[in-house]
């Protein structure tokens, strides 16, 4: 086989269409076909404004704020404007006023200075403060953009509920459950009653002085007359516990004639 017949074997590559226009393939753009310079322009939105851009210039040389050298920072300005005017983007009246205010501090850099002049009289100083307050800004509002948003990181839920086209039923209760209900009602009020705790009037130790005052050096006391059943249960069990507690303390002494017999009292000796 020779080469023209192999050459012809084999399949020729068709050349790649630059569009389709009503499904038939165009190769070539039409002699007639007039682009304007102006189609298409590209924005790029990277800096908010002059404060921005003169922070970012700092940054990116790791110069010092309070420091700044203006002529370089200026020179470096106003190449980003003249680019920006080459590209044909429309500049912001801040752009052309910050070229303005560089211009002027690096004029007054430029001039001598008196001897006595403090670091208040810098030209530069009002410049740093914006940059300085711009800055923190900044930085709020990076700190705010992380965290999460309405909107955009939580959003919201909504369901529709399901529209119902059943009418509405009247409930038929009887007499005897709506007494049931009352009743059961009644019962969870009592189960809120309020109990107020008061401090008992009756003291063990008043008691102990009572009882001794009482007793007779060297003769002895029935334990029954001690204990008065007018004064109620309260009464009988404080002077009780009041008697056992001076018995426990030594300062009594109980005695009995006889089994189950009466216990008598007296002052210990």
């Amino acid at each position: 086989m020779s080469a023209d017949t192999a050459s012809a074997a084999q399949p020729a590559q068709q050349e790649l269409p630059l569009a389709r226009v009503h499904g038939e393939r165009l190769t070539r753009l039409p002699e007639d076909l007039y682009i304007p310079p102006d189609a298409l322009e590209v924005f790029l939105d990277a800096f908010e404004g002059p404060l921005d851009f003169l922070l970012w210039l700092i940054r990116r040389q790791n110069l010092d704020i309070l420091d700044i050298p203006v002529a370089e920072v200026a020179a470096q300005y106003m190449a980003y404007v003249d680019l920006m005017r080459d590209l044909r983007l429309e500049l912001a009246a801040d752009y052309l006023v910050m070229a303005a205010v560089l211009t002027e501090i690096k004029s007054r850099m430029l001039l001598p200075r008196p001897a006595g002049d403090t670091e208040e009289d810098d030209p530069r100083a009002a410049l740093v403060r914006r940059l300085q307050d711009y800055a923190r800004f900044r930085h709020a509002s990076e700190v705010l953009a992380q965290r999460p948003q309405f909107g955009r990181d939580v959003l919201p839920l909504a369901v529709a509920l399901p529209e119902l086209d059943q009418p509405a039923q009247e409930a038929q209760v009887s007499l005897a459950e709506l007494l049931s209900a009352m009743t059961e009602v009644l019962a969870r009020g009592a189960l809120k009653v309020h109990h107020h705790v008061r401090r008992e009037p009756l003291s063990v130790r008043e008691r102990m002085s009572l009882i001794l005052q009482r007793l007779t050096a060297g003769e002895f006391t029935p334990l029954l007359s001690l204990l008065q059943p007018a004064e109620g249960r309260a009464g009988v069990v404080v002077s009780f516990l009041a008697i056992l507690e001076l018995v426990r303390e030594r300062l009594i002494e109980l005695g009995q004639a006889e089994a189950f017999g009466p216990i008598y009292l007296r002052p210990a000796v």
